[in-house]
């Protein structure tokens, strides 16, 4: 399981001092692009640019347990739970201390940047893949 900590900053609130929900599909998403860099080896700025590649997110459910608020430092865990030809499915939690805040269940799908279409996980990336589904399991 990869894990990813986010400190809710001023920027993150609404109003009334917690997340704006929106704020937790960008922190998401930057917990996925770390683990892409720090567990994969595959950077998005290699992805995006010279691979002309990419991982849009083509499916996702949240479900938000209980506001989380300025200053609180929220420890996201990232676990693959599937491995298809194209695509990818992973759980992300995000808790502060031992309570959960919110979850997210998304699946991704790698593509070609110049046609938009699906293309199969290059050989390499997948073993990296399946391995952290059976790490995660």
């Amino acid at each position: 399981m990869f894990h990813y900590q986010q400190k809710i900053l001023f920027q993150h609130c609404d109003p009334a001092g917690i997340v704006f929900y929106p704020r937790y599909y960008e922190m998401l998403n930057a917990c996925v692009e770390a683990w892409f860099d720090e567990v994969l080896g595959y950077s998005f700025a290699k992805m995006h640019g010279a691979e002309d590649r990419g991982v849009p997110t083509v499916w996702q459910n949240a479900e938000f347990h209980a506001p989380s608020r300025h200053g609180e430092l929220l420890d996201f865990a990232l676990r693959v739970t599937q491995v298809g030809t194209t695509s990818l499915d992973l759980a992300v939690q995000a808790a502060c201390e031992k309570y959960q805040r919110v979850h997210f269940a998304s699946r991704l799908v790698f593509i070609r940047k110049d046609t938009s279409r699906p293309e199969p996980w290059p050989s390499g990336l997948r073993k990296k893949l399946i391995n952290s589904l059976k790490e995660d399991t």
